[in-house]
């Protein structure tokens, strides 16, 4: 999709978002991520939504979606509009899910992944590879799954902003994802791709574990007939082990102590070169440094990095 049209009808503003789950609270990663999609919209002149992912309300953990706002704050954040919320967006998940059964281009499913184990389903970059067992059933909506038909061969190809062309053949490497749990939770899957579509979002800054699924979102788009954002990947943060950090592995929450130093070292992260004595000045001073100075090309373009640990 070109990035730039001969003769719009509208300039479109350039629109970023920020969407942690508030499955615990944020981290360095966290951080990184942020600071990443923050510097491409403010950099542009754009707007940043700051959108919390509570779709799966059971990981949800009591009191992180305010911790997050705290955090935000005390780093010199400032989003753009109201604080969206997924968690209030059922019922437009189900009206473009309705969307897809009507056409028939998603189904329900009775496999589970222990019946798919025993099965000896292989693994491909986001687990197990689906066979499509289900397609053909006809199985009642409720008490299923409801997984998307990604056909046969289907190659998904994107241009990142950092790592260059990506494909991936969601029929041989994933096979039929779920958009919706038989427990009627709306998948992730699901729920970005209607929110970034709705809220207008014109490109999506995340870290490089999500490339894959980018592919998902955008067949899905393509499924819901929907604009497809400019996607950038960026490299993620590891801890010392080589494990990424995350809420599930215990990382370190973001310290309220020091958020200079740690904005600092996110910008080192992300391969920009701000003076020393920059780590010295407040969060706000650093963050608009940070938008002035950003550089697309100077972020490294391997997909993982250990990352200093802050301990203090």
């Amino acid at each position: 999709m070109p990035k730039h049209s001969r003769q719009p009808a509208v300039l479109t503003r350039l629109t970023g978002r920020f969407a942690p789950s508030p499955s615990g609270p944020l981290h360095f990663g966290s951080l990184v991520a942020g600071l990443a999609s923050y510097c491409q919209a403010k950099s542009q002149q754009g707007d940043w939504l700051l959108r919390i992912e509570d779709v799966d309300t059971p990981r949800v953990v009591a009191g992180a979606s305010d911790q997050i706002l705290r955090d935000l704050e005390a780093f010199g954040f400032e989003w753009d509009g109201a604080v969206s919320y997924q968690s209030e967006g059922f019922e437009k998940y189900k009206h473009y899910l309705d969307k897809l059964l009507d056409k028939k281009d998603c189904y329900p499913c009775e496999c589970s992944r222990r019946t798919l184990r025993e099965q000896g389903v292989p693994s491909g970059p986001l687990g197990q590879i689906y066979p499509g067992n289900c397609r053909a059933k006809q199985l009642s909506l409720e008490n299923h799954s409801i997984r998307l038909n990604t056909g046969h061969a289907q190659w998904i190809k994107f241009v990142d902003r950092v790592y260059g062309e990506f494909a991936l053949n969601l029929s041989e490497s994933v096979g039929d994802f779920v958009l919706r749990r038989a427990d009627n939770i709306y998948s992730y899957h699901l729920a970005v791709v209607v929110d970034d579509e709705l809220q207008n979002i014109t490109e999506v800054v995340r870290g490089a574990d999500l490339l894959e699924n980018t592919c998902l979102h955008i067949y899905l788009q393509q499924k819901l007939g929907f604009k497809t954002p400019d996607y950038m990947h960026i490299p993620l943060v590891n801890n010392a082990q080589g494990v990424k950090l995350s809420k599930q592995t215990g990382a370190n929450a973001l310290d309220h102590r020091n958020p200079s130093r740690q904005l600092f070292a996110a910008l080192g992260h992300l391969g920009q070169s701000p003076q020393p004595q920059l780590e010295n000045a407040g969060p706000r001073e650093i963050l608009q440094w940070a938008v002035d100075n950003w550089s697309i090309v100077s972020i490294p373009v391997e997909r993982a990095a250990v990352a200093e640990t802050f301990e203090t």
